[in-house]
Order: C-alpha cells, then structure tokens, then sequence
C-alpha cells in the first residue's frame, strides 16, 4: 500500500489541485510540503492534531516538512471559520507563542539533519514594503474573485476588515516566498483554507511560470458536525500544565461510539488494516476497547508512554475500581480553609474546577450531578467533611480528587 493510498483509506484527503501529481511527489518521496501555524495561543491544541500528524506521515515516507510559524499573518489574524475579527497581539506574546510552538512540535516532527524545518513568515512580512507589493503582488488578485471565497462569504454580512481582507494574499505571499527559498512545491491545510492555498498556487503560477500543489485535510468533526478539541473548560491543549495528560487522555476515552474509528483511522499510527477489521465487529464492549486504545495511543504520541501508562492507570481506578488513582487530576486545600473540618459542596466545584461558578455549582448540585466518595450530594448547603483524599465525581466521567494540606 502507497503513502497517498493509506491517506485515502483513513479519509484523510479533502480537496486537491492536481491528485496525480500530488500522489506521485508523495509516494515517491519528493514532496516538500509545508503546513502554516498561526501563534495565537501559547500552545497547540486538538484542532492542530490533525495537520501534525500528517507532518508526521508524510516524512516517514521520506517527504520533507516546513513548519510555517504565522509570526506575521498573527499581525493581522486569519478570518476563516470566524465570525468576529480576532485580537490583536503584540509582537511580544506572538514571540512567546512561536517559541511554546517550536517546543511541543518536536514531539511529531524530527528536525535533525535537516529533515525537516521551521520558518516564520514574519522574517519577510514584516520587512515587506508596502507599494511594492501592491504593484508586485496585488495586481495578480481580483477582488471579485476573492469575494465569492468561503472564508470572505462568512464575514461579509457581520463586516470584514481591510485588515483581514490581506490575509489571503499573505499567506499567498509565504507560499511564493518558500517556493523561491526552499523548493518548496506543495501545501496542506484544513479544508476551510483551500482559497488561500488555491491563491498561492495561481500566485507562483503568474510570478514564477512553475507548477506547486495544494491539498486540504478533512477538517476533525464530531458525529454532530462541530469541531472536536473542545470542553466545558475551553481548548483541549498538547501543553500539559493547560491540559492534563489525564484530562487529555478522558477527552479521547469520552468520545462518541460514532466517532472512535474515524479518529483511529485520521489520528493514530495504529494499522489501517487492524482499524477496519476492528470496524468489522464494532459492537457493545467492543466499543470501549477502541476508545481506550484511541485514548491510550494520542496519548503516547503528545506526552509519552510514561504518562500514557500513568493516565491509562488513574482511568482504571476511576472506573474500574483497580489501579492507582495517583494521577487523577488533584486540588490541594489548605486546612485553614476548611470550617470544623468541612467546607461547602459549592465551594469545593468552584476550587477544583468543576463548575467555573457558584450559581453553576448550585445547579449541579441540584440537578443531581455531584457525587462525593460514591455518595449523590443533592442539597446545595451541604458541608462536606475533608480528611484524606475525597474523590468528587461530576456526571459520569468526571473524577477529581481533594486533598487536604
């Protein structure tokens, strides 16, 4: 089996400019690809997942990755899949996120020997002149052909920024740019990008009279349609000071029955072979066998087998009733905070983090939600004795352990 054929049979390939040349560059080695990354936040999350695990694939088959860091189009902020401009940033914090980016790539790609590389556009966005690129670059585009793109249609009626309106030809621009720098022939992305990867490869086409490719991925969608990588906390994040190996590894155990084998089949490294002979047989336990393989393995790919094995063991204590609970998540409080040894049933959700709020605790609380060691705590006024440990349980998936100190 073909690298393009593997990718086709985990339902990894979108839209593509030109499939046999594509395909022919990836099987044979020759592809130097490169997937852009905007440093909105100092960490990469869920919805990155799947643009590093292509990195991944592909330069296991002997492709050559760039990993573009947006130092410079973060200036100006992508509006594609947003309904709101986004923040802005100082060029400070931007700095900070490319550096937290470069850290936790290193985890997927490998970068010895010049196997693969990192770049930021802000090397030469920033230094760009600006009539310049308007006679140089802004003639090859017309805005009425812009306009009709997906990611311009969805901002129109809540009002699209000039600001925004240049993001297109930016990353047009960085495509140009590392094609003249490094070869580079071919870029990938989610499927809400394709405008701005077809506006790189006419861009080449009209400067430079070469041919370069461009190919989205499908885009990580639940059973519903929505995004995956979200929580009631927010991003699930690859950092884990802002995501627990153990949260992260109950976000993947949690998914839905109709989504454990796409994500087996579009994330992991697991056999194709081995996935489609387990969705032969997809029924009952079987699901949570593939949940828990699903779990354990993204798990091991972002932090390692050793805190896969550790977060693979508090999930069994929790619901299996074996195991240690050593690593499920924890909040340390202070004894001085407690009254007579106890403290409110809405006080501890609040400082543990399982409600963000004490009128959101109130309504846990009352729906039936809580648990505390095995016991439903139905009254909102109820002071809850803390010695030891005592394992507060939210729904029927959520663990969190109290310690006193």
């Amino acid at each position: 089996m073909t690298t393009f054929e593997e990718l086709k049979r985990r339902g990894l390939l979108a839209q593509l400019t030109d499939e046999k040349e594509i395909e022919e560059l990836v099987n044979a080695g020759k592809a130097t690809f490169y997937i852009g990354f905007d440093p909105t936040a100092d960490s990469l999350h869920v919805g990155h997942f799947m643009a590093l695990c292509l990195m991944k694939r592909l330069q296991m088959a002997g492709n050559k990755p760039i990993v573009l860091i947006g130092g410079g189009t973060a200036m100006i902020g992508d509006p594609s899949g947003k309904t709101d401009m986004r923040k802005m940033m100082t060029p400070e914090t931007i700095q900070h996120n490319v550096d937290c980016f470069k850290k936790q790539m290193s985890r997927f790609i490998d970068f010895s020997e010049d196997k693969a590389i990192i770049v930021n556009n802000a090397d030469w966005l920033m230094n760009l002149n600006y009539v310049e690129l308007l006679r140089d670059v802004g003639a090859c585009f017309s805005v009425n052909r812009m306009l009709t793109a997906e990611c311009y249609k969805q901002r129109l009626e809540r009002g699209l920024s000039f600001l925004e309106f240049n993001y297109m030809i930016m990353q047009s621009y960085d495509f140009l740019e590392l094609f003249k720098r490094y070869g580079c022939n071919m870029q990938f992305g989610g499927d809400d990008q394709w405008s701005n990867m077809l506006g790189g490869t006419e861009l080449i086409r009209r400067k430079l009279g070469k041919d370069a490719y461009a190919m989205t991925i499908t885009l990580l969608l639940n059973s519903e349609g929505k995004k995956m990588g979200k929580t009631e906390k927010g991003a699930v994040w690859l950092d884990a000071a802002k995501t627990t190996p153990y949260e992260f590894f109950q976000y993947w155990r949690n998914v839905s029955d109709a989504d454990v084998i796409k994500c087996l089949k579009m994330l992991t490294f697991v056999p194709i072979e081995e996935i489609e002979e387990m969705e032969k047989t997809m029924e009952g336990a079987q699901f949570n066998k593939a949940k828990e393989l699903l779990a354990y393995e993204l798990t091991k790919l972002v932090h390692g087998d050793e805190e896969a094995d550790k977060a693979r063991e508090a999930a069994k204590a929790v619901f299996g009733g074996s195991g240690s609970n050593a690593n499920m998540p924890t909040t340390e409080i202070n004894a001085s905070d407690l009254t007579d040894g106890s403290m409110g049933i809405l006080n501890i959700l609040v400082k543990t983090g399982l409600a963000p709020s004490i009128s959101e605790a109130r309504r846990l609380v009352q729906q039936g939600g809580i648990s505390v060691n095995d016991e439903k705590v139905t009254d909102p006024k109820s002071m809850i004795a803390l010695s030891g440990e005592t394992i507060v349980k939210k729904g029927k998936k959520v663990f969190h352990k109290v310690v006193v100190k």
